[in-house]
């Protein structure tokens, strides 16, 4: 049996809506909150007129740092985060971000300091939670990873309960504990039906778990959306329907990956009848 290849999109350098390459998800990568409130209204929405002057430029920085990571500029982000946290040094924001600049230069020891750093100036703050559980997994610190995505889905209003499940289901697949990756993975769809990710990884457990019919559904909506099919898309479709023993889709789907991706892995692997690859 194939060894799955389970994927995540997400704030990351050169991040995708449906990147199916080696797993790298991270979700909010700096949440952008506003500043500080007016007293006599506590629960107001906070804007930019509540910022002071220090908190703006801190953000301003921030957000340069943020561009640049998405770009993969890892070593101008870090500049950028520095002077962030220079100007403000209790933004919880800035040590998340850096966080995952570190962990991008597998500078492992500097990215959990400042996860703990970020979580000791805001411990509720489930973006932070959700990045620090995904990186452990990355790690292959199961448990743990499990431990912190569960903190992070028990956070009251927590909004980003998908792609945490998401996240959770992939960890999961990684540790090929098939039955709760499953799980995980189909709340994740519940709540996001059209995440293409979250569909692709799904149809993955199911094909781990030889559960090919419900394979194909899932695999199948995914590849009928224009924008989200590609090469690893389209090949974990053929590896199902050759299970089922239907060729001529298995033909159909060989012809897409020769017109569309002709230079991919996925279809020389196909071109060889390498279906168990």
């Amino acid at each position: 049996m194939s060894r799955p290849r389970f994927t995540l999109a997400g704030c990351r350098p050169g991040g995708a809506a449906l990147a199916l390459v080696a797993a790298v998800l991270l979700a909010s990568c700096a949440g952008m909150g506003g500043g500080a409130l007016p007293p006599d209204q506590p629960n107001a929405i906070a804007t930019a007129s509540d910022q002071s002057e220090i908190e703006r430029r801190a953000r301003v920085r921030l957000e340069l740092a943020e561009a640049y990571f998405g770009r993969g500029q890892l070593e101008t982000a870090l500049d950028e985060v520095k002077r962030s946290i220079a100007v403000k040094p209790d933004m919880a924001d800035a040590y998340n971000l850096r966080a995952l600049i570190y962990a991008a230069m597998r500078e492992d020891r500097l990215a959990e300091d400042s996860f703990a750093r970020a979580l000791q100036l805001n411990p509720r703050d489930g973006a932070t939670l959700h990045n620090q559980a995904w990186f452990l997994c990355q790690r292959d610190r199961f448990a743990e990873a499990q431990a912190q995505f569960a903190a992070t889905l028990a956070l009251p209003q927590y909004r980003d309960t998908a792609r945490t499940q998401l996240a959770r289901g992939v960890c999961y697949g990684r540790n090929r504990q098939w039955p709760e990756a499953e799980a995980a993975l189909m709340r994740a769809y519940e709540l996001d039906p059209a995440n293409p990710s979250i569909g692709f990884n799904l149809s993955e457990v199911l094909y781990q778990r030889q559960a090919y019919e419900r394979a194909s559904f899932y695999i199948g909506r995914v590849n009928d959306a224009p924008d989200a099919v590609n090469a690893q898309t389209l090949w974990l479709a053929a590896r199902i329907e050759r299970k089922l023993g239907r060729d001529a889709v298995v033909r159909v789907l060989g012809s897409r990956l020769r017109q569309g991706f002709a230079q991919s892995p996925e279809a020389a692997l196909f071109e060889r009848g390498r279906f168990d690859d």
